[in-house]
């Protein structure tokens, strides 16, 4: 494998609107030290990628709005490689940006396009998957997709099933090696489900987390828009001749809002014969909300994670309590609440009810 033939795509445009008041759309949580470690999750996303792809191929595609956080966070990317969307409008036109225009110059680039917002605890086994997924995409008509191996009826995720059930364990993957035991067609990918059906996902076999890391080749990218979204390539034929020109941006401002809004799984993860997943397991976590935070966050003896200098916490159990540095706290006789704070703003809840934040915040 040519690894100066590998390219990444961190998309990070998304506003995380469930991890309000730290979360904004001014400073959305990609670009917040989430984890109180002094690196925000944008840079932990390029960091785990760093043996494997060079950083000179690293591509951030974002919002006009962050550029300067970007540039701010992320130093070592050229400026050149952060394209900034004028508007949202999904994954499947973020892609097709990014890949259209590396292929105009890499026609033989093998991509990975990942969200910028998740964590990976066991780095080692996440580099080692992904340099297998390149072996396989380098010269193959094919999408391959990571499936997380569940460990619990989690409603949050999306689900993919594979063609074949019941063949891959979580013993099987260990070794994290692509074979034939280890690799399947996908059969289809699954919406968010309900409790009930999520344990029956877990019960029948063959249905793994889909953690929106998508790796395939630059031309079969091409390609296969064209081929299954023909209104979204027919604006990037327009949009082509101007990449690596300096009228560049003003064409994406003008061209891009034209774009269908859709995302990548509906515009082509469905329809195509050649998607394939490849079972894994490395401590994955899309870092969705408060409740994931708290689970991989450092508990105290009373079940409690904070992330702050100076919280003190009284008779408290089962909380998660995230403040900014410079803020004393003191929490008396809270359990199984939420306290945030961000920006002059002050969250209190109990966890179960977070799934109205997205509503409160308004």
């Amino acid at each position: 494998m040519n690894s100066k033939l590998n390219h990444l795509i961190i998309m990070a445009g998304g506003v995380g609107s469930r991890f309000w008041p730290m979360s904004t759309p001014e400073k959305p949580k990609q670009f917040i030290d989430v984890l109180g470690i002094g690196k925000s999750l944008i840079q932990l996303t390029v960091e785990r990628f760093e043996t494997v792809i060079p950083i000179e191929n690293v591509w951030i595609v974002t919002s006009e709005k962050y550029k300067n956080i970007v540039r701010e966070q992320l130093p070592c990317i050229p400026e050149s490689q952060i394209l900034l969307e004028p508007c949202m409008r999904n994954t499947a036109p973020c892609i097709e940006y990014v890949a259209r225009k590396i292929y105009a110059k890499y026609p033989e680039a093998n991509l990975v396009f990942s969200p910028a917002d998740h964590i990976v605890l066991d780095v080692n086994t996440f580099r080692n998957v992904i340099k297998n997924s390149l072996e396989f995409t380098e010269n193959r008509e094919a999408i391959l997709t990571l499936g997380m191996m569940p460990t619990r009826p989690e409603t949050g995720y999306g689900y993919i099933k594979s063609l074949q059930v019941n063949e891959t364990t979580s013993q099987q993957v260990e070794t994290q090696r692509l074979t034939s035991e280890s690799i399947h067609k996908v059969e289809a990918f699954k919406e968010k489900p309900n409790l009930e059906t999520a344990k029956s996902y877990l019960a029948e076999g063959g249905y793994y987390w889909n953690a929106g890391i998508f790796i395939w080749n630059a031309k079969m990218v091409v390609n296969t828009i064209a081929a299954l979204v023909p209104d979204l390539a027919s604006v990037f034929d327009m949009i082509e001749p101007y990449f690596y020109s300096d009228k560049e941006q003003e064409i994406i401002n003008q061209y891009f809002p034209t774009c269908p809004n859709i995302s990548i799984d509906y515009a082509v993860m469905e329809k195509s014969k050649e998607v394939y997943v490849y079972p894994a397991d490395f401590g994955w976590s899309d870092l969705g909300t408060w409740g994931s935070l708290y689970t991989h966050l450092e508990q105290d003896e009373n079940n409690n994670a904070s992330v702050g200098q100076n919280i003190n916490l009284i008779d408290c159990k089962n909380c998660v309590i995230h403040t900014p540095s410079e803020r004393k706290v003191v929490i008396q006789g809270l359990d199984n609440f939420i306290v945030a704070e961000s920006d002059n703003t002050l969250l209190i809840c109990k966890k179960e009810e977070e799934q109205h934040i997205k509503d409160w915040q308004k």
